[in-house]
């Protein structure tokens, strides 16, 4: 009943507020008329060639969208645009009456600092793609693909394009030339009709400036583009691109001369292949065979002492280019990437989920490799002129070994079995693109033939299909997504699936799901319904329910933290986008949330109020602050029965200096205090970033958190046939601190610097196990009396955990697509039964530990038609 309540109360308030029929008031488009090269095509080096670009008009009048939304440039800029069979060219003259000021700072590819100039070019011309090229005043190249009319713009698509600027006293200027190879259009049409989009950024100023303008409180982009006329008979160009490459790496670390498999010294080298097919014109076929990711930055370190999985991100380049179009977000909100999607790419190459059972103190050992091997990957992905974009994903890993040796007898055992992963993912735009429907499928095949493995589903599948639709302004929306899993598998993969974390169908007050032990298979389902308003409009709300069934099950493929669940969020925000006062723009957000499990049992309420600025003077400040209700968790007692919890008071502020200065500094702090003292913590932050000239960049980050606990999970014991559930109290330490060192010698030429080391002291006491999970007093939940227990909880649990982890990158695009890296990682790690933070002591403890070092050298070669 309160579930309805909630829900029918918060429509009829918000429907209200707004309707699905606001008027906008619409632009003549603006159209550019460009011609055919007659002669040579212009030389990329930053110059204007006039015998060349004055076959073709000068285009200006941009308009500012930030700071003052709708004002004209403070400076002046104008364009040209060219193309013949190949290739089309685009001259940008960026005038700037203080040259002596235009910021030239260097970042590695798709850095966006200091003054740049962005195309960005629907060729589709279907009003929510586009390729945007952004060039930098000091030569840096950054690209963009943005798909959903703005909503998402994939940094990971690099394309292969010229560019070359120049600075004189008149401002700069930037050439690019963009083959079609790296663009899509009809191969239907006589004459071309584009979208078209040039942006300027004026650093200093922090000024946004478009030749095609629509202000801030319209909502979408790519619709909202000029338009590009003039491109006759020009014919698709089919992108073929293949990228072999060679590298050679070597491992040290310390030898144990007990252990066989620890020699001290490895070396290896590989081959392997990438490539990109341009299978036609809409569809583009990206494969791998034998990758290699070595010159990716290793995870943050943490300490997780919950019963969940950590969601770390993808940095792998193959699987999160073009990302967005396998994208199956099962909740609500905007973050597309975030927990609970049906594709999680980083289940493809995992560790191995096996680990054999071996005792060091009996002379046991084992070699497990770091990761599962991926034979080979292909990947699908495109759009069709007719607004049907396709993603397919389809990846082989192999079985993995471990090598074993108990009392000096070797052995090996399958830790991983051979496994294929596949993904599926349709959307197609209908109504003026007004509304979109789309599919996704999934399926994760193991071929398992070893027993110890049985716990692993053979099996394993999702399916869904998701609904938009949006109002004629595409102010308001309507987004509706259902999804349903199904695993299968040995009777033991599927207790193991409903005793997970995840559901817990084995606790005792359970009484709407029961725990069966002869399952072999499992079916749920999951969905969202969310609706509100969108764009950049001074006031925004969104309003969506969720629920996942307690069967429902995507991590084979996908990321689930818990099942069991439905919850409804309201959020709404009023921005203010033009400067006032002393700002240049400020925003303020409420957020409210419920949650039930599916036996109709209230799990969590709360809310907070949160706003952010920015300073005519352009420093930042944010804030905010909430209230969690009591709440009731199914997964307190790993198994046990669920039980009520203390809601808290949390708060938190961020602070930020001028971000244009060589200096920048920002702090954050927050903090938690639960009610009847049940838990209590605080975190400090700082950001120091440094750039003493504009190659280089530096950036200290210390980070420092404190917390009590009263309730910390620690063991489950029988005693006299039942189970007790025993907790401590725990006073947890952690700091890192994170620098990097960013250096660009050139464009095309970068060293990057990663280095953070981490310690966490974890201290347990005064130990109790839970009597009562329902009495009204929280103290009155647990008793102290642990004479039934033998166990040392006090001290045996108590650690230091200490790490270091760095990653120092050279890379060098030494010709357009070839790249050289040189790569050194170096990582440190160690636990001692402490519990005792001491900054100095853990500090000269982590670093006296003895390093395990990679160094590596790969070297990839473009092969293009």
């Amino acid at each position: 009943m309160n579930f309805k309540r909630a829900i029918i109360l918060n429509l009829i308030i918000f429907i209200s507020l707004q309707g699905f029929t606001q008027s906008t008031q619409h632009q003549e488009k603006k159209v550019y008329n460009t011609h055919r090269i007659v002669n040579e095509p212009p030389r990329i080096d930053g110059m204007i060639d006039p015998e060349i670009w004055d076959i073709v008009e000068w285009s200006n009048g941009f308009v500012q969208r930030s700071p003052n939304d709708g004002d004209a440039a403070s400076q002046k800029t104008s364009f040209k645009i060219l193309y013949d069979d190949d290739n089309l060219y685009i001259l940008i003259r960026a005038f700037d009456t203080e040259p002596e000021k235009i910021v030239q700072r260097m970042s590695r590819r798709d850095g966006f600092d200091g003054d740049w100039v962005r195309v960005s070019i629907d060729s589709y011309f279907d009003k929510r793609t586009a390729f945007s090229f952004t060039g930098s005043v000091s030569g840096v190249k950054s690209d963009e693909y943005i798909s959903g009319d703005g909503d998402s713009w994939d940094t990971t698509w690099d394309p292969i394009w010229e560019f070359k600027t120049s600075i004189d006293s008149l401002g700069w200027i930037a050439e690019m030339k963009i083959p079609y190879t790296q663009l899509r259009f009809s191969n239907h049409k006589e004459f071309q009709i584009w979208g078209l989009q040039v942006n300027r950024y004026i650093f200093r100023k922090q000024e946004h400036s478009h030749w095609s303008y629509c202000s801030q409180d319209e909502s979408g982009w790519v619709r909202h583009f000029g338009e590009l006329h003039g491109i006759k008979n020009i014919k698709p160009k089919r992108q073929v691109e293949l990228y072999p490459y060679v590298l050679a790496k070597t491992e040290s670390y310390t030898e144990d001369e007990d252990n066989p498999f620890s020699k001290g010294f490895e070396a290896g080298y590989g081959i392997g292949l990438d490539g990109k097919i341009g299978i036609t014109n809409d569809f583009t076929l990206d494969f791998t065979i034998n990758p290699d990711f070595g010159q990716v930055e290793a995870d943050p370190s943490e300490v997780n002492l919950t019963a969940f999985e950590t969601y770390f991100e993808e940095k792998r380049p193959f699987f999160i280019e073009g990302r967005n179009i396998t994208n199956f977000q099962i909740s609500g909100g905007g973050n597309s990437f975030a927990l609970d999607n049906l594709f999680y790419s980083r289940r493809i190459g995992r560790s191995p989920q096996y680990y054999p059972d071996v005792d060091s103190d009996n002379d046991e050992y084992t070699d497990v490799p770091d990761n599962t091997t991926i034979l080979g990957a292909l990947k699908l992905t495109g759009k069709t002129k007719d607004g049907l974009s396709i993603g397919v994903i389809e990846s082989l890993t192999a079985e993995e070994k471990a090598d074993v040796s108990r009392q000096g007898e070797k052995s090996t055992e399958v830790v991983e079995p051979m496994t294929n992963y596949f993904v599926a993912r349709a959307q197609k735009e209908l109504n003026n693109n007004n509304t979109i429907v789309g599919g996704m499928f999934t399926s994760t095949n193991r071929f398992i033939k070893d027993d110890n493995l049985d716990f692993l589903n053979t099996d394993a599948y999702t399916g869904g299909i998701d609904f938009t639709q949006y109002d004629k302004n595409k102010k308001h929306y309507i987004i509706f997504n259902y999804a349903m899993s199904h695993i299968q598998g040995d009777t033991t993969a599927m207790i193991n699936q409903q005793e997970s974390s995840r559901r817990y169908f084995q606790r005792p007050d359970n009484d709407y799901r029961s725990l069966d032990s002869n399952r072999t298979s499992m079916t749920g389902h999951a969905g969202t319904l969310q609706f509100g308003k969108q764009g950049h409009n001074k006031f925004r709300w969104v309003f969506w329910v969720t629920w996942r069934s307690p069967e429902f099950e995507s991590n084979d493929v996908g990321f689930l933290h818990h099942s069991d669940a439905i919850f409804q969020v309201f959020w709404a925000s009023y921005r203010w986008s033009e400067p006032f006062s002393i700002f240049r723009n400020m925003q303020v957000n409420l957020n409210q949330w419920t949650g039930w499990d599916f036996g109709g049992n209230s799990s969590f309420y709360g809310g907070n109020m949160n706003m952010n600025m920015q300073f005519k003077n352009y420093w930042s400040f944010s804030a905010g602050t909430g209230l969690e209700g009591e709440s009731t968790q199914n997964d307190l007692l790993r198994g046990g029965p669920s039980m009520k919890y203390p809601g808290s008071f949390n708060y938190w502020l961020n602070i930020g200096t001028d971000g244009r200065k060589k200096i920048q500094l920002y702090g954050s702090t927050g903090g938690n205090w639960g009610f009847e003292n049940s838990r209590e913590s605080y975190y400090y932050g700082i950001d120091l970033i440094y750039r003493p000239f504009d190659a280089l960049r530096v950036s200290l980050m210390p980070d420092y958190s404190v917390a009590t606990k009263e309730l910390q999970y620690l063991d489950t014991e029988v005693y006299n046939g039942e189970d007790r559930y025993v907790f401590a109290k725990i006073n947890q330490i952690t700091t890192d601190l994170t620098l990097r060192l960013d250096y660009t010698i050139t464009p095309n030429l970068t060293i990057q610097y990663y280095g953070s080391p981490f310690i966490s002291a974890v201290d347990y006491s005064e130990p109790k196990f839970i009597t009562n999970p329902y009495a009204s007093k929280f103290t009155d939940r647990y008793s102290t009396d642990m004479s039934f227990s033998s166990e040392d909880y006090e001290n045996d649990y108590d650690f230091n955990f200490r790490q270091f982890r760095s990653n120092l990158v050279l890379r060098w695009e030494y010709r357009p697509g070839s790249l050289l890296y040189l790569v050194w990682t170096q990582s440190k790690t160690g636990s001692v039964e402490q519990g005792n933070f001491d900054m100095m002591d853990d500090m000269d403890a982590l670093f006296n530990i003895h390093p395990y070092n990679v160094f590596l050298v790969k070297l990839s070669f473009r092969i293009a038609n």
